[in-house]
């Protein structure tokens, strides 16, 4: 192995280091959000019972759930109440990971400026840092997506089974991640297809193209379909989730004209390029966007730099720009669906890197160059360590969506002092009435406590929990239900159970309420706890 290549070798093992310190402190920083709950109760059903079925409805494919398998099992972990943030987030964590590691094999068409160039932005570009720490579906998606373009180029190089199963099997993991695969399938097969056009009509003879056989396809469809038929039917358990895959996609388009997730097409490059909420500071990887530009300069240069795969760059270019006007133009918007295109244009990024530092030409031109490069990268390290520390859950954070905030742990804290003064603990029965299912994410807060009920309106037709927790709008009801159903001498007094407001998500308030007797406990409780903490006081002893 030659020096220069064991030093970038070294490098991109230090730029992974960097990229897992960034990722991996402090994991149950923030709270969760809705969609992380709904994911992690659904896997823990999944974790319980043994047993996967598809819904094309909700809850996307499923990739996550199987490999959240292998940290629980790692951990002996059987039951939903043991699960915690950490853990499930170490998931992502991985994958956001592998993303560096991914680029390795581009080294010989990109060369290793723009492969170190790119694993240093992967590392830390704050959307990517952020969203690796997200216990859902996206990081996945798109580390497959990356996959299957590296994998492809891999084949191109040198044509065989190997790869085209290994492309096969990232096509067939995509498909079984998010719905939106058929999205990136069209892109790069537009892509694909573009580069090839040009490849022709330049008369470049570089590849033989009777090497791409045919039965090379018909590796890459198997290896697809097997991958994503197991998955879907739950290793062969529900056959049935194989159609269902297919019932998703109008599932997904009329999810798709909710118009609470519609913005307008820009919205994307609004949040990449330049986002600022009054109070806080102005965040931006406009820097990423701008060398992207210059990398793309290589679809239309003859020869950028040495070394470099122009095909490849084509293909980047062509994916990176099919894709983000795809997901533009699609009226349903939610932040973390720019990762996939983001990606691209960080590979393109680095590229650019390389492409500016070939065109040095004097010394103070590379001066200039290296100093815009270095004040970009510490913009992005100091964006990425404030939007996944102190802004991890703020709203001024252009990657919190609809994210609960403080608030939530304020809820689980007065709950745990709940289960700690009542007599059934953990058992005490709860009721949470929210119109429209909209409790999320309280299943997952309160996955201790083994007796809760849901309802979307107050069931007058039993007599209410000792706890009840509840949106305003659900208070009409719920006050019938507790004054004026039972009959004189069976009712119960309720008095509040926060001290003050309380919301789930940004103007999502909830309601908490105790029956007197528990209530009487659980004051007796926090009075001890004030007694015991003043003695603890009392007995530290002054500083000298």
């Amino acid at each position: 192995m030659k020096r220069s290549s064991l030093k970038s070798y070294l490098l991109l093992i230090t730029l992974f280091t960097a990229a897992a310190g960034f990722r991996l402190q402090r994991l149950d920083l923030r709270p969760m959000h809705t969609d992380e709950a709904v994911h992690a109760v659904k896997f823990g059903d999944y974790l319980e019972s043994g047993q996967y079925r598809y819904d094309p409805q909700e809850y996307h494919g499923p990739t996550l759930y199987v490999f959240s398998l292998l940290p629980a099992r790692i951990l002996n972990i059987t039951e939903t109440e043991s699960l915690s943030e950490g853990l499930l987030r170490i998931v992502p964590v991985f994958f956001g990971l592998g993303l560096i590691l991914l680029l390795l094999p581009l080294r010989r068409g990109i060369g290793w400026t723009a492969v170190i160039a790119s694993g240093f932005m992967t590392a830390v570009s704050p959307v990517m840092v952020f969203y690796s720490r997200y216990y859902i579906q996206e990081t996945l998606f798109v580390f497959f997506a990356l996959g299957m373009a590296v994998s492809g180029y891999r084949y191109a190089l040198r044509p065989g089974w190997i790869t085209a199963a290994l492309s096969g099997l990232s096509a067939g993991l995509l498909a079984a991640t998010k719905e939106t695969g058929v999205i990136v399938f069209f892109a790069m097969g537009t892509s694909l297809a573009a580069v090839f056009a040009l490849h022709v009509r330049a008369g470049d003879r570089g590849r033989n193209p009777h090497a791409y056989r045919k039965r090379h396809a018909a590796v890459f469809l198997a290896s697809a379909l097997i991958t994503a038929g197991i998955l879907f039917s739950s290793f062969l358990t529900h056959p049935q989730g194989i159609l269902e895959s297919f019932r998703s996609f109008p599932a997904y388009l009329q999810r798709a004209s909710d118009p609470v997730h519609v913005h307008p097409w820009y919205y994307y490059f609004q949040l990449l390029g330049f986002w600022h909420v009054q109070g806080r500071p102005f965040w931006s990887e406009g820097s990423i966007l701008l060398l992207a530009g210059a990398g793309m300069a290589g679809v239309f240069r003859s020869r950028p730099y040495p070394g470099m795969d122009r095909g490849l760059i084509r293909f980047f270019a062509f994916t990176a720009v099919i894709l983000s006007l795809v997901f533009s133009l699609i009226p349903y918007k939610t932040p973390w669906n720019l990762l996939c295109f983001h990606q691209i244009f960080i590979v393109l990024a680095g590229i650019g890197v390389a492409v500016l530092i070939h065109r040095c030409r004097t010394v103070r031109s590379g001066i200039l160059i290296a100093a815009l490069l270095a004040a970009g990268a510490v913009h992005l390290v100091w964006q990425s360590a404030l939007l996944n520390g102190r802004y991890s859950s703020d709203p001024g954070n252009p990657w919190v969506y609809s994210h609960p905030g403080g608030d939530l742990a304020l809820i689980s804290a007065d709950m745990e002092r709940l289960a700690s003064a009542a007599p059934g603990g953990y058992e005490t029965p709860i009721e949470i009435i929210f119109p429209d299912h909209e409790y999320w994410p309280l299943p997952w807060t309160l996955r201790h406590f083994s007796k809760t009920g849901w309802f979307s309106e107050a069931d007058l037709t039993s007599r209410s929990a000792p706890v009840v927790l509840a949106s305003p709008e659900a208070e009409a009801g719920l006050i019938r239900k507790l004054y004026e159903m039972p009959p004189p001498g069976q009712r119960d007094l309720y008095l509040p159970l926060f001290d003050g407001y309380r919301e789930l998500r940004p103007g999502a308030e909830i309601c908490g309420y105790v029956r007197k007797d528990l209530w009487d406990l659980l004051q007796q409780n926090r009075q001890t706890d004030a007694l015991s903490s003043s003695k603890e006081r009392r007995t530290i002893p002054a500083a000298r």
